[in-house]
């Protein structure tokens, strides 16, 4: 069961990701040369922190 919930966050934070970065091309103007680069930092700091907090935190199904 943990792997959905590992999944289904995976996904969300794929889409949140995304959206924060158009969000920050938006205010800058124009987009990052290294997009993709942006885009993959922004994406490791969400996962691990995600990820994490799904280790620590108690979950319902144990």
């Amino acid at each position: 069961m943990e792997f959905v919930y590992f999944a289904v966050v995976a996904v969300v934070i794929y889409f949140v990701s995304d959206r924060f970065l158009r969000g920050l091309e938006a205010r800058r103007g124009r987009p990052f040369e290294r997009r993709s680069l942006v885009f993959g930092s922004i994406l490791l700091v969400l996962a691990l922190i995600t990820f994490n907090a799904i280790r620590i935190l108690p979950l319902p199904f144990k």
